[in-house]
């Protein structure tokens, strides 16, 4: 009786293991891809998949958007400038089987693709573009990985470049150069300060001078702020 009971035992242990390794529960951002005896058998979920054990095998896949962070890529300008710059890439997968079938690591090969990619498109752009022009340069980045990524059923949405380091000495040059934008703009605004106070004073001769009533009366004001100073 007591070997029965213990091959009972057995026997309904066998079978729950069996059961748990034949049903998996997939959430609401997950998809599986489902091999059997090798071959692709679709996608499944979300939800309950139920699986033959020894012939099916599953593939998890996420569809959230994940983060990628660039590390920092050492970029030469156009105009020779040597710069430091990491970004930030947005993407996720649209298609859980080409994510599975056509690339073995999907987020190693997109973080590959936006390196590469960021220092090719950054080296053809001046520093000037580099500083001012980042949404311009996020936009060409987004299209091009996009582009290289939809064969592997990932889709990147957005590319942001968070900093740009140059080196000191450039950054001291940088600081000059504002200064002595700032004093040419002083001088010019003067200058036409002063062109403007002219003309003015051209104009007010020429009344004087054909008016001889203004004429004394100007003497008369300036005899009475003689007299009040």
């Amino acid at each position: 009786m007591t070997a029965a009971l213990v091959a009972l035992v057995l026997v309904l242990t066998a079978v729950l293991c069996v059961a748990a390794a034949a049903v998996r529960v997939l959430r609401e951002y997950e998809r599986a891809v489902l091999f059997r005896l090798g071959r692709m058998a679709g996608v499944r979920g979300p939800g309950v998949v139920l699986l033959v054990p020894g012939v099916d095998r599953m593939v998890r896949v996420s569809l959230r958007t994940v983060t990628l962070n660039v590390p920092p890529q050492d970029v030469i300008t156009r105009d020779n400038v040597p710069a430091r710059v990491d970004a930030v890439v947005y993407f996720r997968v649209i298609d859980a089987a080409a994510s599975v079938v056509s690339i073995e690591d999907a987020v190693k090969a997109t973080s590959q693709i936006a390196q590469t990619t960021l220092r090719s498109v950054l080296g053809k752009a001046d520093l000037d573009a580099l500083l001012a022009e980042r949404e311009r340069l996020n936009e060409d980045l987004q299209q091009i990985i996009d582009e290289q990524t939809e064969p592997w059923g990932i889709k990147v949405t957005t590319v942001e470049i968070k900093d740009v380091g140059i080196p000191t000495t450039m950054q001291r040059a940088m600081a000059r150069q504002a200064e002595a934008e700032r004093e040419r703009r002083a001088k010019v605004i003067h200058a036409e300060a002063e062109l403007q106070a002219a003309g003015k004073l051209a104009q007010a001769a020429d009344v004087i001078s054909t008016n001889p009533a203004a004429m004394q009366l100007r003497y008369m004001q300036s005899l009475a702020q003689l007299g009040g100073e």
